[in-house]
């Protein structure tokens, strides 16, 4: 086989395989990855304003004093 005008044997071909293999499975895993920080965000976020929530509800109502209210 020849490659930009290289002649490349059967270990040349397995190699470049090899590396093209694994570039692939490196960008799957880096969608993943990527993917899985953003759910992950989106889950804390969802987490901090339920515990927000809870905490307003849970805190008694004082009225106001004082000449600022």
């Amino acid at each position: 086989m020849t490659l930009f005008g290289t002649t490349l044997d059967g270990a040349q071909i397995a190699a470049l395989v090899g590396l093209l293999a694994t570039l692939a499975l490196w960008l799957v895993i880096l969608g993943r990855e990527r993917g899985y920080a953003k759910w992950f965000r989106q889950w804390e976020a969802d987490r901090k304003a339920r515990l927000d929530a809870e905490r307003a509800e849970s805190e008694p109502k004082r009225e106001p004093t004082g000449p600022w209210g």
